[in-house]
């Protein structure tokens, strides 16, 4: 049996390090980007059919949003920083510490999840207004953030299952479990929201059930052994520098997913001041934009065990290679979706919100905004992930800072102030811009590095 393993993980090792690299970000990147659509249809599903009880129940979706933000947060801090260490152990043959890696990962994300359930049941009519809510949007957004709160140690350490998977270059079984809850929850939305008449409450069941199937089934490709990696109490790392390692190599999706909390709550709040409304319509965008930018994310998610392993293995061509060819296919690809959703934004608005003429008004500047913006988001996309899958913890973290930390947070304030409601619509894709401008001179020195590390290991 431990021969069949090894070879099994030998073979792995040579498709990683040996195979076409066009074609393995490809293989790796479609159930990655498949994966991060139904993951984002979470919400959106939520959003259509909610949307048809009001424009304040609406609006709740939106609120909150900001926590089932916190928990993909959680979920991927724990999640990539293990991923990124994963990668580059099995690139290097060391399964064990493969396994000690996930199983820390696995059981520090259910245990910050199950926190944030009881702290947040316990406040939380002073959590949903301090996340934006307004008193008429109060109501539904407690009905809906009540489930979603007793769901947080799953959907937390799904992220992580996900992470790991995809970092020992196992997608599809990482895609089927998420398409299978998010189509559940497509499905069981309009029976618990319509047909059982549980209202907004019923949206929220209905994302708690299907979340929960959508852990079963990730936990069972750990259990049934379709994974060279173990999950288990027992296989908890014993060193802190592997916890460490899994905290600093992860503090980069800790911040790029908790500033986008932050963002989230700041937009809300900003829009708030402008009316249900205004707070429905730029949920109604972040929504949207939120789908579109699963596709670039799965992408470079799908670059990164690329990028990991060739890294771990000193392969630095291949790790060059698979970079720019993420660019250029996720330039190709966000360029077309930029021209369409800009076209089709009235459209796209009125399908949430027909009959609220302000919210559309709204939201289609809002979003015409955000997509125009759009293609610059492959080239930072990639680099970040490409500090982050080659243990650049410092850089990553700081790159990802930038769009909704170090630019929007500051813009959100000075902005609305400025130019009212029209403040609050451009003040991401002004983030977008800055954002882009940063991430250059970062990518230009290390690229320098593995040009120096390839010549070095030639000669």
């Amino acid at each position: 049996m431990k021969d069949l393993v090894t070879d099994v993980n030998n073979a792995q090792h040579l498709k990683m390090t040996t195979a076409p690299v066009p074609g393995l970000v490809i293989r790796l990147a479609v159930p990655t980007v498949i994966s991060m659509l139904v993951t984002a249809l979470y919400n959106t599903a939520d959003t259509f059919f909610v949307s048809r009880l009001g424009t304040s129940a609406s609006g709740a979706v939106g609120i909150v949003f900001s926590i089932m933000a916190i928990f993909q947060a959680i979920g991927f801090t724990f999640g990539t920083g293990a991923a990124s260490m994963i990668s580059r152990k099995l690139g290097a043959m060391e399964t064990e510490a493969a396994s000690r890696y996930a199983s820390s990962s696995f059981f520090l994300a259910f245990g910050s999840g199950l926190i944030f359930t009881i702290y947040g049941l316990l406040t939380l009519d002073d959590f949903m207004l301090r996340l934006g809510s307004t008193e008429t949007i109060l109501p539904y957004a407690k009905s809906y953030a009540m489930y979603i709160l007793l769901g947080a140690p799953v959907m937390c350490t799904s992220f992580v299952m996900n992470n790991v998977l995809r970092a020992e270059g196992k997608a599809a079984y990482a895609m089927v479990g998420l398409v299978f809850g998010a189509l559940l929850n497509i499905v069981l939305d309009p029976i618990f929201i319509f047909k059982f008449g549980l209202g907004i409450s019923g949206a929220a069941i209905a994302t708690l059930i299907s979340q929960c199937i959508s852990f079963s089934i990730l936990l069972s490709v750990f259990i049934f052994r379709k994974s060279s990696i173990r999950i288990s109490i027992r296989n908890i790392s014993r060193k802190p520098a592997e916890f460490f390692d899994i905290l600093t190599l992860g503090t980069p999706s800790l911040c790029r997913q908790g500033l986008a909390s932050i963002a989230t709550v700041a937009l809300n709040v900003a829009a708030s001041a402008y009316g249900d409304a205004a707070v429905a319509a730029m949920s109604i965008v972040g929504r949207t934009f939120m789908l579109v930018m699963s596709m670039m994310i799965g992408l470079g998610q799908g670059f990164m065990p690329v990028s990991g392993y060739n890294f771990g293995a000193r392969n630095y061509s291949r790790v060059k290679e698979a970079f720019w060819f993420t660019v250029k296919t996720g330039l190709m690809i966000m360029a077309v979706t930029a021209v369409t959703g800009f076209i089709m934004a009235p459209e796209i608005v009125s399908a949430f919100r027909r009959e609220d003429a302000e919210v559309i008004a709204i939201g289609t500047l809002a979003m015409r905004l955000q997509f125009s913006a759009l293609i610059l988001q492959p080239l930072f996309v990639s680099t970040n992930m490409l500090f982050q899958s080659t243990g650049h913890a410092a850089r990553a973290t700081f790159l990802a800072c930038n769009r909704q930390g170090v630019y929007f947070l500051p813009l959100i304030l000075i902005l609305p102030p400025l130019f009212g409601i029209t403040g609050v619509q451009i003040t991401q894709p002004v983030s977008d811009i800055l954002s882009f401008l940063t991430c250059i001179p970062f990518l230009y020195f290390f690229m320098k590095k593995l040009n120096r590390l390839e010549m070095e290991k030639i000669s």
